[in-house]
Order: C-alpha cells, then structure tokens, then sequence
C-alpha cells in the first residue's frame, strides 16, 4: 500500500520524532511504499496568502499550481498517516494550515452544491486514515468536552475519503506525566497499528 506520513513537530528530539520512526519502520517493515512530509524540516508555508483567497474559487488550478508537490502526495496516497502533538485541542496551526492550503477544491472535496448540503469528498483513493498524537490534557477531560480535535479529523475530515476508509486515532494522554515506561508501551502500540494497515 501507499503510505504518505505528514509529520508535524518543531523538534527532531521530540518523543514525536520517535512516534514518526517507529510507524515508517514498522509501515517499511510490512512492506508499504512510505512518503514522509516533515512539513517543519520542509520549510513548508502554512499561511493561505490573500491571492490564494481571492483565487481559491475562481482560479483553483492557480492556487493548486503553488503547492502542486503536496497535493501530488495526496493524490498518490492509498493510506494517510498523521504524527503531531495536540496542542490548545487540535493540530499545530502547521498542520492545519497544510490542510487549509493543500486540500482545496477539486483535490480534497467539491463545492457543495447548494444551500443545507455538505462538500462531497474527492479523496476517495484514501482507504486507511490514522491519527498519531500526544497531548497534555487525561483522556477524561478531553471527553468531557467532546474531543475537538478528534472530531474533527476522525468525523469531520473522514467523509473525503473512500467510504469503507478505516480510521485508527492513537493518542497518548497525560504527556507531560508519562514515565518512560508509559511512552515504550505507546510506542508498541503505534508498531503494531501501522503493521495492520
């Protein structure tokens, strides 16, 4: 399978860089075809500049012409793999920003067409979709307050892809508390995921 693995994290020493070795190896290791985006060692540019805005409807193609290699990754793909931290209750504005620029009209979904109807998604050549992350806050609280980032990817994002797309959400809870006990046992568990995809 084709595996594209977008990778968000400020520090190559993080315990996130260790999340994103341990899934390429056991992904490589089961055979897949693995492309890696590190969108921050990329130098990737998150912000949608006001002449994308103002293109992004009447000149898609201008707008899809500016980041042609990311959108070319995700068309390629056969499954996607997120890595990244969860900060402030989602992604780091990197990610989201390579999600605002790069899954535009015509690549990730069409226009709606018309009042009380939802996008129709375009990225049905995505049959698995997992989310790798971490965060700070116990699981407890994040389902108290309905786990906003998760409902987003997992619920929101996963209409774009292949109606039969099976999602994996691996989240490591309590981060800043985890003995290194905790962090080898999660690191197991992101192996054996990424071997069953």
């Amino acid at each position: 399978m084709r595996v594209l693995v977008v990778f968000c994290h400020p520090s190559e020493t993080s315990f996130g860089a260790d999340l994103l070795h341990a899934a390429r190896a056991s992904l490589e290791a089961s055979g897949h075809e693995v492309e890696v985006i590190d969108l921050y060692r990329s130098g990737f540019d998150p912000v949608l500049r006001p002449e994308e805005w103002d293109a992004y409807l009447s000149d898609t193609d201008r707008v899809i012409e500016n980041v042609s290699g990311h959108v070319a990754a995700l068309r390629w793909a056969e499954a996607l793999v997120m890595i990244y931290p969860t900060w402030m209750y989602g992604p780091p504005a990197m990610l989201k920003g390579w999600m605002e620029r790069v899954w535009l009209p015509g690549v990730a979904f069409d226009i709606p067409q018309g009042k009380k109807k939802r996008a129709m998604g375009l990225l049905t050549n995505i049959r698995s979709f997992a989310v790798i992350t971490t965060s700070g806050s116990p699981w407890w609280w994040l389902r108290l307050i309905r786990d906003p980032g998760r409902s987003m990817l997992a619920r929101g994002y996963r209409v774009l892809f292949h109606p039969r797309c099976r999602v994996r959400w691996l989240q490591l809870h309590d981060m800043n508390h985890t003995t290194p006990q905790d962090r080898e046992r999660f690191l197991g568990r992101v192996a054996r995921e990424m071997a069953g995809i």
